[in-house]
């Protein structure tokens, strides 16, 4: 497995990286995310700490503006995440109103009165101050959904089962209280250690990789 994983790592560290502000058209419509973290290296180059894609169509630059720009962590679990790990670092309380799902209006309605919400509002900026600072992201187009979500699993399972790919000691998926996090070493909680890619499989991702290069 960690042959694989480095081999996957040279790839994805070998198309190129986007930063905050990325441009939206050099990014698919459709297609996965790999993310990199400051500090973190695996395999002889930087490592992996998050896979992600999108369900909806034409979905995948919403998704990445809604990890790294828009400040609501109900609509992503990435910087709900990142919030948990920065709040149980500094042993804030306001992580039990943080973990609070604001989405429906039932909710708002059981919870809004005991919300901080301007508290809430200076975690939301420091989470996005730490995103935007810290990670790095590439990008490959796969049209299909079940493709997108059959990739998305593998290339996630292979990493969370690699022995190389350990985070750092100063990682701060390590204060996060979510153990799958911490004992994973990436931002993730699911599609953890299921089925990795085979040694075909990775040829076919390799081919799928190098012919939806984008810009086209």
């Amino acid at each position: 497995m960690s042959e694989i994983c480095g081999q996957l790592h040279q790839l994805f560290n070998g198309l190129t990286q986007h930063r905050f502000p990325f441009d939206a058209s050099a990014i698919p419509q459709n297609g996965l995310y790999i993310l990199f973290e400051t500090g973190e290296a695996a395999h002889g180059g930087k490592r992996i700490v998050r896979v992600g894609t999108h369900t909806g169509t034409n979905q995948l630059r919403s998704r990445l503006n809604q990890h790294f720009v828009q400040e609501n962590k109900d609509r992503s679990i990435f910087r709900k995440n990142i919030g948990r790990a920065l709040l149980a670092r500094d042993g804030d309380p306001f992580i039990e109103q943080w973990e609070i799902d604001l989405t429906t209006r039932i909710a708002k309605q059981a919870h809004a009165a005991g919300i901080d919400f301007a508290r809430q509002s200076e975690v939301e900026r420091q989470v996005t101050k730490y995103i935007q600072q810290n990670f790095s992201f590439a990008v490959f187009c796969v049209n299909d959904k079940d493709a997108r979500l059959k990739w998305e699993s593998r290339i996630i399972s292979t990493v969370s089962g690699c022995s190389v790919c350990r985070p750092s000691g100063a990682w701060l998926g390590n204060y996060s209280p979510k153990e799958k996090i911490r004992q994973g070493g990436l931002w993730l909680v699911n599609e953890l250690n299921k089925e990795a890619l085979s040694g075909e499989e990775l040829g076919i991702l390799r081919e799928i990789v190098r012919v939806n290069v984008w810009p086209v």
